[in-house]
């Protein structure tokens, strides 16, 4: 199974180093081609979230470190990563991508957003040209893997995404929110679903747009709006502020907010690359600034709901690990169909349907691998020349 995987996740990096290898769509989009292109690499796909960046190979890769390959397509020095990164090949890689998409994997047990940037990381990588047939298979088994596993229950009863903790979070500092004057900058979809929960919970939520987006903007119900080049005067309103963008620049930066006359008490980053300047932790009295490595959520996963996904895992596993087997075996299968047409040629029609049903059950005494469909065709060839020496 020539797969491989190199990764950084929340587990064993944090934010400061996750945040330097991360990527936007169109970069990612970008270092998937770069990366198919490289010898001995058939296929390559990105997965770049706010927990994890990983990078899966086909291909040649037994000897590949996927890790190596992604930081020097990326420019960028993969001494730094190395400690923090995890290579796993084959069936391993499958399992982790299984467990990945049913939320296994995240910091938040059964995280909702992970499926969609599951499905994402195969398309941009499918548009750049770059999913060969064996990543294109594995991400759509690993994408009805989590489809399933969603099904299957609920692991957790905390909030199911880092917007659902952070509204958790603001609640255990302001207490109830009823009433809470918020800022939320950015209108992305982590955005938007903060911007809705924060509604739900009785905030005054105010979202920031950006002057030159264009196209069809969506703004949560109930929610005021504000230029995100008047952010600073509105955060001036605000008691706290929660940041989601895709920026590669910071959208709080410490000078302009220690120059605030009003500073909100909470400022909550979503956002990998961060959104807000670090420097603003613990420089301003009464001033809390949480990241998204902060709001590891406390609780015990549901048992007999986590039975159910890892069982779900299994079973597309045993998909996965079926289709690689038949698609190894195609070449020996052309064998077995060269063997019949010689054995059966000279025959007439329903008899030769019969013999070469029957010997191809014989020739199969064992599994459908390549080494069982060349015994049988050895075995059609032996009937074939016996019958032949017999006429």
């Amino acid at each position: 199974m020539g797969l491989a995987m190199s990764g950084l996740d929340y587990d064993r990096a944090p934010v400061d180093l996750r945040e330097r290898l991360s990527f936007t769509k169109n970069a990612a989009a970008d270092l998937d081609r770069a990366l198919a292109d490289r010898p001995g690499v058939w296929g390559a796909v990105l997965l770049s979230t706010c927990n994890r960046t990983e990078v899966y190979l086909s291909g040649d890769v037994e000897t590949i470190e996927p890790g190596a390959l992604l930081c020097q397509a990326a420019g960028a020095d993969y001494t730094l990563f190395a400690p923090a990164m995890v290579t796993r090949r084959g069936e391993d890689c499958v399992r982790h991508l299984m467990e990945v998409s049913c939320g296994l994997r995240s910091q938040i047990l059964g995280e909702d957003q992970i499926l969609t940037q599951v499905k994402t990381a195969l398309t941009l990588s499918r548009e750049a040209g770059a999913a060969d047939g064996v990543l294109e298979t594995l991400f759509r088994t690993a994408a009805a893997c989590g489809k399933a596993g969603k099904s299957a229950g609920r692991l957790s009863a905390v909030g199911s995404s880092a917007a659902h903790q952070a509204v958790e979070a603001l609640e255990r500092v302001l207490g109830p929110l009823a009433g809470r004057r918020i800022l939320v900058i950015g209108n992305g979809e982590m955005g938007r679903l903060a911007a809705s929960l924060l509604r739900e919970a009785g905030c005054a939520v105010t979202v920031t747009l950006r002057s030159y987006r264009h196209g069809e903007t969506i703004v949560p119900a109930g929610c005021a709006v504000a230029a995100y080049e008047e952010r600073y005067r509105a955060m001036e309103q605000a008691e706290a502020v929660v940041s989601a963008t895709v920026s590669p620049h910071y959208t709080v930066a410490a000078a302009p907010f220690g120059a605030l006359k009003h500073r909100p008490r909470v400022l909550v980053d979503l956002a990998i690359p961060r959104d807000i300047q670090p420097e603003i932790g613990g420089a301003f009295p009464g001033v809390a600034l949480w990241n998204i490595d902060d709001l590891r959520p406390q609780g015990e996963a549901d048992s007999e709901a986590l039975r159910r996904v890892r069982g779900t895992v299994e079973a597309h596993m045993d998909r996965f690990r079926q289709w690689s087997v038949y698609r190894e075996s195609l070449p020996a299968l052309e064998e077995v169909k060269a063997a019949v047409l010689q054995r059966v040629r000279g025959l007439e029609a329903e008899e030769a349907a019969l013999r070469a049903v029957e010997l191809l059950a014989g020739g199969l005494k064992a599994p459908l691998t390549q080494e069982a469909l060349r015994e049988c065709a050895a075995k059609i060839r032996a009937h074939t020349r016996g019958s032949r020496n017999q006429e």
